[in-house]
């Protein structure tokens, strides 16, 4: 391994470069969170996965805070980060075969040994270029280092996979009781706010009612093979879904021309 940290490439672009400032941008997504009328039966749930989305934080930042403010409730000893590749087009699953994970506020420990034994059940490769500079596992690590202080991470980004094999191993992830699971991804990118929206929602009802068939008849999504692998998983371990927060680029930046969609969201048994 030509360097044992997982070193970070949107520090500073995608989200602050330095604790403070990332401290103070999730204390305002808290204070926004705490605004939110969220029932007693909703609160308390403590979910196994979620759907996170990893565009910059001015954009997505609060749609992911809502969904780890969730997580936070459940306890594990490791948290596992799957998401599509942006940069390296590869087959197959690549794991960060490293022994940290950079932050702002930290290094993240990788549980490397965990790793290992799970690419002797699963073909997980390490493609080394996938890695230098994806976005959508890194803007996740510091959501996780400001909740999880003390709990390893595994990074997985996948490249043409089948949904399937990859659905086997969140399936996998989730038998043991030790693990959390974070899937990665944004929608529909690029349409006007209408299209854009009548794109999500197709997404948003297929994940509430846990039906991959959904998918097919116009949902866009970056990680659209995660978000498939997710429901399969989900339906193979009986559990439910919630949606939580859904908006768009639109609502930050004002362009309604070129519209990009997120969504957090929570599953659970």
């Amino acid at each position: 391994m030509p360097n044992p940290l997982r070193v970070t490439s949107v520090q500073g672009s995608f989200y602050p470069n330095s604790c403070q400032k990332v401290t103070l941008l999730f204390n305002e997504f808290h204070k926004k969170f705490q605004q939110f009328n969220i029932q007693p039966n909703i609160r308390n749930i403590k979910p196994r996965m979620i759907l996170a989305p990893h565009a910059g934080y001015v954009y997505s930042g609060f749609t992911a805070y809502f969904a780890y403010q969730f997580l936070k409730q459940t306890q594990a000893k490791r948290i596992i980060v799957i998401g599509p590749s942006h940069h390296h087009n590869f087959e197959g699953i690549s794991g960060s075969y490293y022994e940290a994970f950079q932050t702002p506020c930290g290094n993240i420990p990788i549980d490397t040994p965990y790793l290992i034994a799970l690419a002797k059940t699963f073909n997980i490769s390490f493609q080394e270029k996938a890695h230098k500079k994806e976005h959508s596992t890194e803007v996740q690590m510091p959501f996780i280092q400001h909740f999880f202080p003390k709990t390893k991470v595994i990074e997985l980004i996948y490249g043409k996979v089948d949904t399937n094999e990859l659905s086997k191993i969140i399936i996998a992830l989730l038998s043991n009781p030790d693990n959390l699971v974070v899937i990665s991804s944004d929608l529909s990118h690029f349409h006007n706010l209408d299209n854009a929206k009548k794109h999500d929602n197709i997404c948003l009802s297929s994940i509430s009612k846990l039906d991959r068939t959904l998918l097919k008849i116009g949902c866009e999504a970056c990680g659209y093979q995660g978000i498939e692998a997710m429901i399969i998983a989900s339906n193979y371990l009986k559990f439910s879904s919630k949606l939580l927060d859904y908006r768009t680029s639109a609502e930050y930046g004002g362009d309604t021309k070129s519209v990009v969609g997120y969504l957090s969201a929570m599953f659970y048994r």
